[in-house]
């Protein structure tokens, strides 16, 4: 089966890599029948797949899976009883908001930002008998990557906490869940999430051992090329670095190093430094991602920006309950002590991620874009696009189209990329 886009067949994944559409999750990889996909994390665009040369048969699976490809929202989200309506059309399906912390005080001091994510995740393991976690952290021998990796205890969460704003796939590792003896955690990006969710709708005997997906919030994911040019900046050589934090030990912390020769951190720069140096190395694709929040999720975590944050102040985290296992399991948790929560108002999300919104908002005019271009664009159904770029403001829905095509003709993306193959 061969899948369409602008005029564009996608017969496997380096079609969808040729043209930037790749979202790095690493779905594809797992799903191969003839494991014929390697994916190889290129420094100046990120890890993507590349076909083994004459080793791909043509089943398509490898499409079938991809985020990258398109998303796509049941059609009756907004009348499902039980959710918030006025948040469905900007954030997907929410039941419940919440903003709280990990009881641990190590799982929030190390975590970006409350750690619910890692305590939610260890409640899953030592009180509802789930085997582990698959997530991701740094890689061991080159500290400013990453790796995916399948936790089993307390000690090796704690060691993987802490936002990474490098690329990772992280369902590169389902092969861990699905040969697991019972159900896991799945903690991953939203179009981790999304790829994991196409991938049980194939999968019966990975599905039947997912126990539950959190998601982060995300706002895309800059290439490799954006931490090693955030070190130079600041006179640091890649190789003399022992140990790195984007954020976090402290809320929202800052970017730090340990140096192999110096067991002390050293603080580079404030996260939003950081940030705002690294988020220009963020790819096409995050840019038309209208899922900043994790919305397939059961739960998805981020931060409350809604309130400046005081110096000292130690970290905090919205919690959007999705699902009805979602629920189950925070309310088990913050009975059992691993969290401590409040509810909040539906309002308090859109005044913590404006900027997020405002992405959505965007991408209506970002897609069309591209399409007057004549490039392929993602299948993007159930996430109200129009109606969010209709709530722009004049002066950005007209930079939706103008700045997208300046991005597309200075960076020549009319053009498909080369780095899709081994050579």
């Amino acid at each position: 089966m061969k899948y369409k886009l602008a005029n564009t067949k996608f017969t496997d994944v380096s079609d969808v890599v040729r043209w930037r559409l790749c979202l790095g999750c690493g779905a594809c990889e797992y799903v191969c029948p003839e494991k014929k996909i390697n994916l190889v994390d290129f420094i100046d665009q990120g890890i993507r797949p590349v076909v083994v040369p004459g080793g791909c048969s043509g089943c398509s699976d490898c499409v079938s899976v991809c985020p990258g490809v398109g998303m796509s929202h049941d059609p009756l989200i907004k009348t499902t009883e039980g959710l918030i309506h006025m948040l469905s059309e900007g954030w997907g399906p929410v039941l419940e908001i919440w903003e709280g912390h990990a009881t641990d005080k190590a799982i929030r001091f190390d975590g970006s930002s409350g750690g619910l994510a890692s305590a939610l995740a260890l409640y899953c393991i030592e009180k509802e008998g789930m085997e582990g976690v698959a997530h991701i952290g740094s890689d061991d021998e080159h500290r400013y990557q990453n790796k995916s990796t399948f936790s089993r205890t307390k000690a090796e969460l704690l060691a993987m906490t802490g936002s990474r704003y490098s690329p990772a796939s992280p369902c590169d590792n389902l092969q861990t869940i699905e040969d697991a003896e019972g159900p896991c955690v799945f903690i991953g990006k939203p179009c981790d999430i999304e790829g994991l969710r196409k991938i049980q709708s194939i999968r019966p005997k990975l599905s039947n051992n997912v126990g539950i997906a959190i998601g982060i919030f995300c706002a895309g994911t800059p290439s490799t090329q954006g931490t090693l040019d955030l070190l130079e900046k600041y006179g640091i050589s890649y190789e003399d670095v022992n140990d790195i934090r984007y954020r976090g030990r402290g809320w929202p912390g800052s970017f730090s190093v340990r140096l192999k020769n110096d067991s002390n951190w050293r603080e580079l720069a404030t996260y939003e430094e950081a940030w705002g140096f690294l988020q220009a190395y963020r790819p096409l694709r995050c840019h038309i991602c209208p899922d900043s929040t994790s919305e397939f999720a059961d739960i998805s975590c981020g931060d409350p920006w809604y309130r400046k944050v005081k110096d000292g102040e130690v970290g905090s985290s919205l919690v959007l309950i999705r699902t009805e296992r979602g629920r189950q399991i925070l309310k088990g948790a913050l009975q059992a002590g691993y969290v401590k929560l409040k509810e909040v108002k539906p309002e308090m999300l859109e005044l913590s991620q404006k900027e997020l919104f405002r992405k959505r908002g965007a991408i209506w005019g970002r897609v069309i874009t591209m399409k007057a271009f004549g490039i392929p664009a993602p299948r993007l159904q159930g996430f109200y696009l129009f109606r969010n770029w209709l709530r722009l403001p004049s002066s950005l829905k007209l930079r939706s189209f103008l700045g997208t095509a300046k991005r597309i003709i200075m960076r020549k993306y009319f053009r498909p990329s080369t780095v899709d193959r081994v050579k």
